[in-house]
Protein backbone atom coordinates (compact mmCIF):
# COMPACT_ATOMS: atom_id res chain seq x y z
CA UNK A 1 0.00 0.00 0.00
CA UNK A 2 1.40 3.16 -0.74
CA UNK A 3 2.01 5.85 2.25
CA UNK A 4 2.59 9.25 2.41
CA UNK A 5 5.28 10.01 5.72
CA UNK A 6 3.46 12.89 7.51
CA UNK A 7 6.96 14.26 9.68
CA UNK A 8 5.71 16.22 13.33
CA UNK A 9 7.71 19.49 14.10
CA UNK A 10 5.17 21.00 16.38
CA UNK A 11 2.69 22.02 14.07
CA UNK A 12 -0.59 22.44 15.02
CA UNK A 13 -1.71 21.69 11.95
CA UNK A 14 -0.28 18.07 11.74
CA UNK A 15 -3.61 16.34 12.08
CA UNK A 16 -4.85 18.48 9.81
CA UNK A 17 -2.60 17.94 6.82
CA UNK A 18 -2.97 13.97 7.03
CA UNK A 19 -6.62 14.32 7.12
CA UNK A 20 -6.14 15.87 3.71
CA UNK A 21 -4.15 13.64 1.85
CA UNK A 22 -6.23 10.79 3.09
CA UNK A 23 -8.85 12.90 1.59
CA UNK A 24 -6.98 12.37 -1.56
CA UNK A 25 -7.12 8.74 -1.16
CA UNK A 26 -3.59 8.44 -0.63
CA UNK A 27 -2.60 6.48 2.92
CA UNK A 28 -0.72 8.36 5.37
CA UNK A 29 0.88 8.25 9.17
CA UNK A 30 2.25 10.96 11.49
CA UNK A 31 5.32 10.38 12.40
CA UNK A 32 7.76 12.35 14.96
CA UNK A 33 10.75 14.68 13.58
CA UNK A 34 12.69 12.46 16.18
CA UNK A 35 12.10 8.51 14.31
CA UNK A 36 14.69 7.07 13.19
CA UNK A 37 15.60 7.26 9.30
CA UNK A 38 15.96 3.67 9.13
CA UNK A 39 12.33 3.37 10.47
CA UNK A 40 11.06 5.92 7.95
CA UNK A 41 12.83 4.31 4.85
CA UNK A 42 11.43 0.78 6.30
CA UNK A 43 7.53 2.41 5.86
CA UNK A 44 8.79 2.70 1.77
CA UNK A 45 6.80 6.34 1.38
CA UNK A 46 6.46 7.37 -1.63
CA UNK A 47 6.55 11.31 -0.41
CA UNK A 48 7.32 13.07 3.07
CA UNK A 49 5.48 16.19 4.33
CA UNK A 50 7.37 18.01 6.34
CA UNK A 51 4.88 20.12 9.40
CA UNK A 52 5.08 23.80 10.41
CA UNK A 53 6.13 24.90 14.38
CA UNK A 54 6.57 27.54 16.48
CA UNK A 55 10.64 27.12 16.39
CA UNK A 56 12.91 28.52 14.39
CA UNK A 57 15.53 26.68 12.08
CA UNK A 58 18.26 28.34 13.01
CA UNK A 59 17.95 28.35 16.73
CA UNK A 60 20.21 25.90 18.43
CA UNK A 61 17.34 23.40 20.05
CA UNK A 62 15.47 23.85 17.07
CA UNK A 63 13.59 21.04 16.06
CA UNK A 64 15.84 19.44 13.21
CA UNK A 65 16.08 16.00 10.93
CA UNK A 66 18.52 13.68 9.88
CA UNK A 67 19.91 15.46 6.74
CA UNK A 68 20.00 12.21 4.83
CA UNK A 69 16.31 12.25 4.25
CA UNK A 70 17.69 14.54 1.43
CA UNK A 71 19.36 11.72 -0.49
CA UNK A 72 17.23 9.09 -0.17
CA UNK A 73 15.10 10.48 -3.52
CA UNK A 74 12.07 10.83 -2.04
CA UNK A 75 10.01 14.15 -2.89
CA UNK A 76 9.68 16.15 -0.02
CA UNK A 77 7.33 19.36 0.33
CA UNK A 78 7.71 21.59 3.33
CA UNK A 79 5.28 23.66 5.16
CA UNK A 80 6.16 27.11 6.41
CA UNK A 81 8.57 25.35 9.40
CA UNK A 82 9.57 22.47 7.29
CA UNK A 83 10.15 25.07 3.80
CA UNK A 84 12.72 27.18 6.42
CA UNK A 85 13.89 23.50 7.35
CA UNK A 86 14.84 22.23 3.97
CA UNK A 87 16.34 25.43 3.07
CA UNK A 88 18.49 25.77 6.33
CA UNK A 89 19.81 22.04 5.71
CA UNK A 90 20.26 22.25 2.12
CA UNK A 91 22.53 25.80 1.61
CA UNK A 92 19.77 28.52 1.99
CA UNK A 93 19.55 31.23 4.80
CA UNK A 94 16.98 31.47 6.99
CA UNK A 95 16.32 34.77 8.70
CA UNK A 96 13.95 36.28 11.25
CA UNK A 97 12.02 38.99 9.93
CA UNK A 98 12.63 42.40 11.10
CA UNK A 99 10.62 44.36 9.36
CA UNK A 100 6.72 43.94 7.24
CA UNK A 101 8.05 43.24 3.87
CA UNK A 102 8.60 39.40 4.74
CA UNK A 103 6.66 38.87 8.18
CA UNK A 104 3.02 37.64 7.21
CA UNK A 105 0.06 36.67 9.03
CA UNK A 106 -3.50 35.73 7.73
CA UNK A 107 -5.15 35.64 4.36
CA UNK A 108 -2.67 36.80 2.14
CA UNK A 109 -2.92 37.13 -2.07
CA UNK A 110 -0.56 35.05 -3.81
CA UNK A 111 0.52 34.97 -7.49
CA UNK A 112 1.66 31.61 -8.57
CA UNK A 113 3.66 30.10 -11.09
CA UNK A 114 1.27 27.61 -12.77
CA UNK A 115 4.36 26.35 -14.51
CA UNK A 116 5.39 23.81 -11.47
CA UNK A 117 3.96 20.79 -10.82
CA UNK A 118 2.59 21.80 -7.39
CA UNK A 119 0.34 24.86 -9.12
CA UNK A 120 -0.45 22.85 -12.17
CA UNK A 121 -3.95 23.86 -13.04
CA UNK A 122 -4.44 25.98 -10.35
CA UNK A 123 -5.26 30.40 -10.76
CA UNK A 124 -2.28 32.17 -11.03
CA UNK A 125 -3.75 34.45 -8.55
CA UNK A 126 -5.47 33.32 -5.31
CA UNK A 127 -5.28 33.57 -1.00
CA UNK A 128 -3.23 31.91 1.01
CA UNK A 129 -2.81 31.52 4.83
CA UNK A 130 0.26 33.05 5.77
CA UNK A 131 1.74 32.56 9.57
CA UNK A 132 5.47 33.19 9.69
CA UNK A 133 8.06 35.58 11.16
CA UNK A 134 10.92 33.82 9.63
CA UNK A 135 11.70 34.08 5.98
CA UNK A 136 14.16 32.49 3.18
CA UNK A 137 16.94 35.31 2.93
CA UNK A 138 18.57 33.01 0.50
CA UNK A 139 16.90 29.90 -1.15
CA UNK A 140 19.39 26.84 -1.54
CA UNK A 141 21.17 26.55 -5.04
CA UNK A 142 19.01 24.57 -7.39
CA UNK A 143 15.60 25.77 -6.08
CA UNK A 144 13.52 28.68 -8.16
CA UNK A 145 11.03 31.12 -6.79
CA UNK A 146 7.13 29.73 -7.70
CA UNK A 147 5.07 31.66 -5.47
CA UNK A 148 5.10 35.32 -4.10
CA UNK A 149 3.20 38.18 -2.23
CA UNK A 150 3.36 41.82 -2.34
CA UNK A 151 5.34 41.32 1.00
CA UNK A 152 7.43 38.27 0.43
CA UNK A 153 9.45 37.17 -2.99
CA UNK A 154 9.98 33.68 -2.12
CA UNK A 155 6.80 32.45 -0.78
CA UNK A 156 6.67 29.05 -2.88
CA UNK A 157 10.20 27.00 -4.09
CA UNK A 158 10.97 24.46 -6.09
CA UNK A 159 13.82 21.57 -6.93
CA UNK A 160 11.95 19.87 -9.55
CA UNK A 161 15.03 17.34 -10.53
CA UNK A 162 14.95 16.83 -6.46
CA UNK A 163 10.81 16.59 -5.98
CA UNK A 164 11.58 18.88 -3.54
CA UNK A 165 9.17 21.65 -2.83
CA UNK A 166 8.52 24.27 0.28
CA UNK A 167 5.56 26.82 0.52
CA UNK A 168 5.64 29.51 3.66
CA UNK A 169 1.43 29.46 3.62
CA UNK A 170 -0.46 26.49 5.03
CA UNK A 171 -2.35 24.91 2.35
CA UNK A 172 -4.28 22.46 4.45
CA UNK A 173 -6.20 24.84 5.92
CA UNK A 174 -9.65 26.11 4.52
CA UNK A 175 -8.34 29.77 4.15
CA UNK A 176 -5.76 28.58 1.43
CA UNK A 177 -8.49 28.94 -1.54
CA UNK A 178 -7.08 25.72 -3.50
CA UNK A 179 -5.06 24.15 -1.16
CA UNK A 180 -6.06 20.52 -1.17
CA UNK A 181 -5.50 20.85 -4.76
CA UNK A 182 -1.98 21.83 -4.15
CA UNK A 183 -1.55 19.21 -1.80
CA UNK A 184 -3.28 16.46 -4.73
CA UNK A 185 -0.45 18.08 -6.90
CA UNK A 186 2.21 16.93 -5.24
CA UNK A 187 0.90 13.71 -4.56
CA UNK A 188 -0.10 12.59 -7.83
CA UNK A 189 1.98 14.99 -9.66
CA UNK A 190 5.32 14.60 -7.93
CA UNK A 191 4.96 11.64 -5.84
CA UNK A 192 3.15 9.36 -8.71
CA UNK A 193 0.18 8.49 -6.23
CA UNK A 194 -2.18 6.15 -7.83
CA UNK A 195 -5.58 6.95 -5.02
CA UNK A 196 -5.39 3.30 -3.50
CA UNK A 197 -6.67 4.26 -0.26
CA UNK A 198 -10.53 3.38 0.14
CA UNK A 199 -12.52 2.93 3.13
CA UNK A 200 -13.82 0.01 1.29
CA UNK A 201 -10.23 -1.69 1.08
CA UNK A 202 -9.22 -0.43 4.76
CA UNK A 203 -12.16 -2.60 6.08
CA UNK A 204 -10.82 -5.42 4.34
CA UNK A 205 -7.72 -5.23 5.52
CA UNK A 206 -8.61 -4.32 9.39
CA UNK A 207 -10.95 -7.61 9.11
CA UNK A 208 -8.44 -9.77 8.12
CA UNK A 209 -5.52 -8.04 10.39
CA UNK A 210 -7.77 -8.64 13.56
CA UNK A 211 -8.68 -11.95 12.45
CA UNK A 212 -4.64 -13.00 12.24
CA UNK A 213 -4.31 -11.05 15.57
CA UNK A 214 -7.20 -12.44 17.75
CA UNK A 215 -7.44 -16.14 16.02
CA UNK A 216 -9.25 -18.00 17.87
CA UNK A 217 -9.18 -15.69 21.36
CA UNK A 218 -11.86 -14.09 23.29
CA UNK A 219 -12.36 -10.46 22.52
CA UNK A 220 -14.08 -8.05 25.54
CA UNK A 221 -15.24 -4.37 25.04
CA UNK A 222 -17.06 -1.64 27.18
CA UNK A 223 -19.53 -0.38 24.52
CA UNK A 224 -20.57 3.64 25.49
CA UNK A 225 -22.99 3.63 22.43
CA UNK A 226 -20.71 6.53 20.95
CA UNK A 227 -19.08 6.63 17.27
CA UNK A 228 -15.60 5.20 17.98
CA UNK A 229 -16.96 2.15 20.19
CA UNK A 230 -19.57 1.24 18.11
CA UNK A 231 -17.68 1.30 15.40
CA UNK A 232 -15.05 -0.55 16.89
CA UNK A 233 -17.63 -3.17 17.61
CA UNK A 234 -18.97 -3.74 14.53
CA UNK A 235 -15.70 -4.11 12.92
CA UNK A 236 -14.75 -6.49 15.31
CA UNK A 237 -18.26 -8.45 15.51
CA UNK A 238 -17.58 -8.54 11.29
CA UNK A 239 -14.29 -10.18 11.61
CA UNK A 240 -14.60 -12.35 15.08
CA UNK A 241 -18.24 -12.82 15.46
CA UNK A 242 -19.28 -15.04 18.73
CA UNK A 243 -15.77 -14.43 20.16
CA UNK A 244 -16.91 -10.90 21.23
CA UNK A 245 -18.51 -9.82 24.02
CA UNK A 246 -19.91 -6.40 24.29
CA UNK A 247 -20.72 -4.96 27.66
CA UNK A 248 -23.08 -1.81 27.69
CA UNK A 249 -23.38 -0.17 30.26
CA UNK A 250 -26.74 1.79 30.14
CA UNK A 251 -25.94 4.18 33.03
CA UNK A 252 -29.64 5.85 32.37
CA UNK A 253 -28.08 9.20 31.29
CA UNK A 254 -28.24 9.03 27.53
CA UNK A 255 -30.80 11.02 25.03
CA UNK A 256 -34.04 9.75 24.21
CA UNK A 257 -34.36 5.99 22.96
CA UNK A 258 -30.70 5.70 22.19
CA UNK A 259 -29.77 2.96 24.69
CA UNK A 260 -32.68 0.67 22.48
CA UNK A 261 -31.46 2.10 19.15
CA UNK A 262 -27.83 1.38 19.94
CA UNK A 263 -29.15 -2.46 21.32
CA UNK A 264 -30.79 -2.32 17.71
CA UNK A 265 -27.98 -1.42 15.63
CA UNK A 266 -26.28 -4.87 16.50
CA UNK A 267 -28.86 -7.05 16.34
CA UNK A 268 -27.28 -8.25 12.47
CA UNK A 269 -24.13 -9.77 13.93
CA UNK A 270 -24.07 -12.93 15.78
CA UNK A 271 -21.75 -11.44 18.88
CA UNK A 272 -22.45 -11.94 22.72
CA UNK A 273 -23.99 -8.10 23.79
CA UNK A 274 -24.49 -7.68 27.18
CA UNK A 275 -27.16 -4.81 27.90
CA UNK A 276 -26.32 -3.43 31.74
CA UNK A 277 -29.47 -1.76 32.97
CA UNK A 278 -27.92 0.75 35.19
CA UNK A 279 -29.90 3.49 35.67
CA UNK A 280 -31.35 3.11 39.38
CA UNK A 281 -27.21 2.84 40.57
CA UNK A 282 -26.49 5.91 39.01
CA UNK A 283 -28.65 8.06 39.85
CA UNK A 284 -28.38 6.94 43.42
CA UNK A 285 -24.78 7.84 43.50
CA UNK A 286 -25.25 11.21 42.16
CA UNK A 287 -28.15 12.33 44.56
CA UNK A 288 -27.36 15.08 45.53
CA UNK A 289 -24.83 16.93 43.80
CA UNK A 290 -24.64 19.32 42.39
CA UNK A 291 -20.77 19.93 41.61
CA UNK A 292 -19.85 19.34 37.59
CA UNK A 293 -16.37 17.29 37.95
CA UNK A 294 -17.25 15.84 41.17
CA UNK A 295 -20.43 14.34 38.79
CA UNK A 296 -18.12 12.89 36.17
CA UNK A 297 -16.01 11.34 38.57
CA UNK A 298 -18.89 9.62 40.35
CA UNK A 299 -20.08 8.66 36.53
CA UNK A 300 -16.38 7.62 35.81
CA UNK A 301 -16.02 5.52 39.06
CA UNK A 302 -19.39 3.76 39.02
CA UNK A 303 -18.93 2.70 34.80
CA UNK A 304 -15.65 0.93 35.99
CA UNK A 305 -17.20 -0.59 38.59
CA UNK A 306 -20.43 -1.90 36.52
CA UNK A 307 -18.11 -3.56 34.08
CA UNK A 308 -15.42 -4.62 36.48
CA UNK A 309 -18.27 -6.55 38.15
CA UNK A 310 -19.50 -7.78 34.18
CA UNK A 311 -16.06 -8.34 33.34
CA UNK A 312 -15.84 -10.83 36.75
CA UNK A 313 -18.58 -12.68 35.67
CA UNK A 314 -17.20 -13.65 31.78
CA UNK A 315 -13.90 -15.11 33.26
CA UNK A 316 -10.94 -14.47 31.60
CA UNK A 317 -10.44 -12.92 27.65
CA UNK A 318 -7.40 -12.96 25.63
CA UNK A 319 -8.19 -9.64 23.86
CA UNK A 320 -9.56 -6.00 25.56
CA UNK A 321 -10.85 -4.23 22.94
CA UNK A 322 -10.80 0.20 22.68
CA UNK A 323 -12.11 2.64 20.59
CA UNK A 324 -8.82 4.03 20.28
CA UNK A 325 -8.94 6.71 17.26
CA UNK A 326 -6.12 8.77 15.55
CA UNK A 327 -6.48 11.82 17.32
CA UNK A 328 -6.29 10.10 20.59
CA UNK A 329 -2.70 8.61 19.54
CA UNK A 330 -1.80 12.12 18.03
CA UNK A 331 -2.82 14.25 21.13
CA UNK A 332 -1.73 11.92 23.62
CA UNK A 333 1.77 13.09 22.63
CA UNK A 334 3.63 12.07 19.37
CA UNK A 335 7.38 13.90 18.25
CA UNK A 336 6.76 17.79 19.20
CA UNK A 337 3.44 18.71 19.12
CA UNK A 338 2.32 19.85 22.73
CA UNK A 339 0.43 17.24 24.72
CA UNK A 340 -3.56 18.33 24.11
CA UNK A 341 -5.17 16.30 26.43
CA UNK A 342 -3.91 12.55 27.80
CA UNK A 343 -6.44 10.05 26.68
CA UNK A 344 -7.51 6.87 28.36
CA UNK A 345 -7.55 4.82 25.68
CA UNK A 346 -3.84 5.60 25.26
CA UNK A 347 -2.53 5.27 28.41
CA UNK A 348 -2.63 2.98 31.26
CA UNK A 349 -4.75 -0.21 30.61
CA UNK A 350 -7.47 -1.19 33.23
CA UNK A 351 -6.04 -3.12 35.74
CA UNK A 352 -9.73 -4.75 36.31
CA UNK A 353 -9.83 -7.09 33.35
CA UNK A 354 -8.07 -10.26 33.64
CA UNK A 355 -6.90 -10.18 29.06
CA UNK A 356 -3.82 -10.69 27.76
CA UNK A 357 -3.17 -8.02 24.97
CA UNK A 358 -5.50 -5.05 23.96
CA UNK A 359 -6.59 -4.48 20.70
CA UNK A 360 -7.51 -1.10 18.88
CA UNK A 361 -9.02 -1.32 15.59
CA UNK A 362 -9.41 2.03 15.00
CA UNK A 363 -5.97 3.22 16.52
CA UNK A 364 -5.53 4.61 12.99
CA UNK A 365 -8.41 6.33 11.72
CA UNK A 366 -9.49 10.28 11.87
CA UNK A 367 -12.84 10.30 13.62
CA UNK A 368 -14.76 10.98 9.34
CA UNK A 369 -13.32 8.26 8.41
CA UNK A 370 -14.59 6.21 11.68
CA UNK A 371 -17.70 7.44 10.38
CA UNK A 372 -17.20 6.36 6.58
CA UNK A 373 -15.95 2.59 8.13
CA UNK A 374 -19.27 2.26 10.27
CA UNK A 375 -21.27 3.52 7.07
CA UNK A 376 -19.38 0.68 5.08
CA UNK A 377 -19.91 -1.77 7.99
CA UNK A 378 -23.90 -1.31 7.49
CA UNK A 379 -24.40 0.43 10.84
CA UNK A 380 -27.60 2.98 10.82
CA UNK A 381 -27.00 6.66 9.82
CA UNK A 382 -28.31 7.62 13.34
CA UNK A 383 -25.57 6.22 15.22
CA UNK A 384 -23.21 6.73 12.77
CA UNK A 385 -23.21 10.15 12.52
CA UNK A 386 -24.41 10.87 15.94
CA UNK A 387 -23.90 14.06 17.95
CA UNK A 388 -21.06 14.39 19.99
CA UNK A 389 -22.27 13.51 23.43
CA UNK A 390 -19.97 13.81 26.53
CA UNK A 391 -19.29 10.70 28.55
CA UNK A 392 -21.46 11.43 31.37
CA UNK A 393 -24.33 11.93 28.96
CA UNK A 394 -26.93 14.39 30.44
CA UNK A 395 -25.93 14.60 33.75
CA UNK A 396 -23.90 17.40 32.47
CA UNK A 397 -26.56 19.23 30.91
CA UNK A 398 -28.84 19.20 33.73
CA UNK A 399 -27.34 22.19 35.62
CA UNK A 400 -27.70 21.16 39.54
CA UNK A 401 -28.81 18.18 40.98
CA UNK A 402 -29.75 14.92 38.85
CA UNK A 403 -33.28 13.56 39.15
CA UNK A 404 -34.92 11.15 37.34
CA UNK A 405 -37.70 13.67 36.76
CA UNK A 406 -35.03 16.56 35.07
CA UNK A 407 -33.27 13.61 32.81
CA UNK A 408 -37.09 13.05 31.44
CA UNK A 409 -38.21 16.46 30.92
CA UNK A 410 -34.47 17.42 29.16
CA UNK A 411 -34.60 14.30 27.10
CA UNK A 412 -37.86 15.01 25.26
CA UNK A 413 -36.93 19.02 25.09
CA UNK A 414 -33.65 18.04 23.38
CA UNK A 415 -35.40 15.46 21.25
CA UNK A 416 -37.44 18.48 19.51
CA UNK A 417 -34.90 20.11 19.24
CA UNK A 418 -33.23 17.94 17.15
CA UNK A 419 -36.15 16.74 15.26
CA UNK A 420 -37.07 20.36 14.16
CA UNK A 421 -33.71 20.54 13.08
CA UNK A 422 -33.56 17.36 11.46
CA UNK A 423 -36.83 18.20 9.56
CA UNK A 424 -35.59 21.81 8.59
CA UNK A 425 -32.11 20.21 7.22
CA UNK A 426 -30.23 22.77 9.89
CA UNK A 427 -28.28 19.69 11.40
CA UNK A 428 -25.93 18.54 8.69
CA UNK A 429 -24.01 22.81 8.29
CA UNK A 430 -24.29 22.05 12.75
CA UNK A 431 -20.80 20.38 14.17
CA UNK A 432 -23.10 20.20 17.54
CA UNK A 433 -26.24 21.16 18.86
CA UNK A 434 -28.19 19.93 22.52
CA UNK A 435 -30.47 21.20 24.70
CA UNK A 436 -29.42 22.25 28.56
CA UNK A 437 -31.90 22.02 31.58
CA UNK A 438 -30.72 24.98 33.52
CA UNK A 439 -31.62 25.33 37.53
CA UNK A 440 -32.69 28.27 36.77
CA UNK A 441 -37.09 29.21 37.26
CA UNK A 442 -39.45 32.16 35.95
CA UNK A 443 -42.32 32.70 36.12
CA UNK A 444 -44.84 32.09 33.39
CA UNK A 445 -48.11 32.54 31.93
CA UNK A 446 -49.89 29.20 30.42
CA UNK A 447 -53.85 29.00 29.81
CA UNK A 448 -55.08 31.35 33.08
CA UNK A 449 -52.62 30.17 34.89
CA UNK A 450 -49.82 31.22 36.50
CA UNK A 451 -46.40 29.13 36.04
CA UNK A 452 -42.97 29.05 37.87
CA UNK A 453 -40.99 26.69 35.94
CA UNK A 454 -37.67 25.53 34.46
CA UNK A 455 -35.94 27.66 32.02
CA UNK A 456 -34.25 25.66 29.26
CA UNK A 457 -31.36 26.93 27.12
CA UNK A 458 -30.51 25.74 23.30
CA UNK A 459 -26.99 25.65 22.15
CA UNK A 460 -25.68 24.82 18.44
CA UNK A 461 -22.06 25.58 17.24
CA UNK A 462 -19.89 25.16 14.36
CA UNK A 463 -16.65 24.44 14.10
CA UNK A 464 -13.71 22.56 12.40
CA UNK A 465 -11.51 21.36 15.52
CA UNK A 466 -13.84 21.65 18.75
CA UNK A 467 -11.11 23.59 19.90
CA UNK A 468 -13.14 27.04 19.09
CA UNK A 469 -16.11 27.64 17.70
CA UNK A 470 -18.54 30.20 17.02
CA UNK A 471 -22.52 30.30 17.77
CA UNK A 472 -24.59 28.84 14.66
CA UNK A 473 -26.85 31.30 12.77
CA UNK A 474 -30.21 29.09 13.42
CA UNK A 475 -32.98 30.69 11.30
CA UNK A 476 -35.87 32.39 13.28
CA UNK A 477 -38.34 30.23 12.25
CA UNK A 478 -36.91 27.22 13.17
CA UNK A 479 -36.00 28.56 16.33
CA UNK A 480 -39.85 29.58 16.83
CA UNK A 481 -40.85 26.24 16.06
CA UNK A 482 -38.49 24.38 18.71
CA UNK A 483 -39.81 26.87 21.24
CA UNK A 484 -43.55 26.26 20.25
CA UNK A 485 -43.32 22.53 20.11
CA UNK A 486 -41.00 22.28 23.61
CA UNK A 487 -43.44 24.49 26.25
CA UNK A 488 -46.59 23.06 24.40
CA UNK A 489 -45.37 19.39 24.14
CA UNK A 490 -42.68 19.08 27.35
CA UNK A 491 -44.10 19.74 31.08
CA UNK A 492 -41.98 22.11 33.30
CA UNK A 493 -40.78 23.79 31.43
CA UNK A 494 -42.10 27.95 30.62
CA UNK A 495 -39.42 29.74 28.75
CA UNK A 496 -36.70 29.13 26.39
CA UNK A 497 -33.26 30.78 25.49
CA UNK A 498 -30.90 30.73 22.59
CA UNK A 499 -26.92 30.84 23.57
CA UNK A 500 -24.88 33.15 21.63
CA UNK A 501 -21.74 32.53 23.40
CA UNK A 502 -18.63 32.23 20.95
CA UNK A 503 -15.97 29.41 22.65
CA UNK A 504 -13.51 30.89 23.83
CA UNK A 505 -14.71 32.93 25.90
CA UNK A 506 -17.10 30.19 26.75
CA UNK A 507 -16.78 26.11 26.02
CA UNK A 508 -18.97 24.31 23.92
CA UNK A 509 -21.04 22.32 27.20
CA UNK A 510 -22.36 24.67 29.83
CA UNK A 511 -20.82 22.23 32.55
Amino acid sequence: MERVVVLDFGGQYNQLIARRVRECNVYCEVKPYTTPLSELQAMEPIGFIFTGGPSSVYEPDSPQVDPAIFSLGIPILGICYGCQLMAHHLGGKVSPATDATAREYGRTETFFDTTSPLFKNLPAQSITWMSHGDYMERVPDGFSLTAHSDACPNVAIADESRGFYGVQYHPEVNHTEYGVKMIRNFLYEVCGAHGEWTMGDYCKRAIAKIREQVGSGRVLLALSGGVDSSVAAALLAEAVGRQLTCVFVDHGLMRKDEGDEVEAAFSKWDLNFIRVDAEERFLSRLSGVTEPERKRKIIGEEFIRVFEEEAKKIGAVDFLAQGTIYPDVIESGLGASATIKSHHNVGGLPDYVDFKEIVEPLRMLFKDEVRQLGRELGLPEYLVSRQPFPGPGLSVRVIGEITREKLDILREADFIFRDELHKAGADASLSQYFAVLTSMRSVGVMGDGRTYDYTLALRAVNTSDFMTADWARIPYDVLDRVSVRIVNEVRSINRIVYDITSKPPATIEWE
